[in-house]
């Protein structure tokens, strides 16, 4: 049986290799973490503790005392979080325990990828989609979209795949890849995808049923996540849509099955303040209990500030 409708012959593409086709972002621009000391106290001194900044001291307050206490946290985020160059203070957080896992969106994934195999990703989207190039990169769609289907056959799920493939083929930016290094720690790292929505399902080796058994999967294993963050904290950091959503089902699931009767601390990190992050991560998970926290402000000026704090805040807690 088949479709009664014509579909598109994917296998009849023009395709290109990573290095004609490059990026706009390089690795070399990713910043890496500095042990921040007493120096940053009297930047962190000057941050009122009025509006913005009450808001902003009271989450870096909440992840402070929950990665003192080891209780988990996770953090959700969008693509545009890893082209700021933002990933190894991620990864920075993921290997002092603060970060117990991470979910993001398919573009994540493939940026991940890029980054940890070739040090480029994002690719000039306006220019390239004039001659159809846009979106063709035979590397990137056939590493990744091999690697979900092997996931597939093996019962693992979608980042853990991507994961995986990346330690194994001894990436030379692993340590700038969020998917490598959750890998390695033994941490869940899930990635939630719309059929679709990204470059790799425009290629003939993309295999729907491997990429929805592989996601499909990684809802189920973060909303385990989700069921075990008992007074822990959850951070939102530039997913307007995908992440919100599956957040909001997730938690509903956990707690038809019992879980996550305690407090959430639940922080969201964005340019604006949209409709799904205020409803499905501020508002609704901390209507009865918990708290929810709306930061505004670019990644790469309020995460390296939020990091800094955050770690500044454990480093005095310690000594008290």
């Amino acid at each position: 049986m088949s479709s009664r409708f014509q579909e598109i012959d994917l296998s009849k593409l023009t395709r290109v290799p990573i290095e004609k086709r490059g990026g706009t972002v390089n690795v070399d621009s990713f910043v890496s973490p500095v042990e921040p000391g007493r120096e940053i106290d009297g930047l962190l001194s000057m941050i009122p503790g009025t509006f913005a900044g009450a808001d902003f001291k009271k989450a870096v307050a909440a992840v402070a005392s929950s990665g003192l206490a080891g209780r988990p946290g996770l953090a959700m985020f969008g693509a545009h979080f890893i082209k700021c160059g933002l990933s190894r203070l991620l990864i920075d957080l993921m290997e002092r325990g603060i970060v117990t896992a991470v979910a993001m969106n398919g573009a994540c994934a493939i940026h991940d990828y890029e980054i940890a195999m070739w040090g480029v990703t994002s690719e000039d989207v306006a220019g390239r989609l004039e001659d159809g190039s846009f979106g063709m990169c035979s590397d990137t769609a056939d590493g990744i979209n091999g690697a979900i289907v092997e996931g597939a056959k093996r019962g693992a799920g979608f980042g853990e795949s991507i994961g995986e493939r990346i330690v194994g083929d001894r990436a030379p930016h692993l340590d700038a890849s969020i998917l490598g290094r959750a890998s390695e720690l033994g941490i869940p790292a899930t990635v939630h995808v719309g059929l679709g929505t990204d470059i790799v399902h425009q290629h003939a080796s993309a295999d729907g049923a491997a990429i929805g058994e592989t996601s499909l999967r990684d809802f189920r294993i973060v909303t385990r996540v989700v069921g075990g963050l008992e007074e822990g904290c959850v951070l939102n950091i530039g997913s307007a849509v995908i992440l919100p959503e599956v957040f909001l089902k997730a938690f509903s699931v956990a707690r038809n099955l019992g879980f996550v009767r305690g407090a959430l601390t639940t922080i969201s990190m964005d340019m604006n303040e949209p409709y799904r992050v205020l409803t499905n991560v501020i508002r609704r998970p901390t209507a009865h209990r918990g708290t929810g926290i709306a930061l505004r402000g670019r990644h790469e000026l309020l995460f390296p500030l939020f990091w800094a704090a955050v770690i500044r805040g454990m480093q005095r807690g310690r000594t008290r």
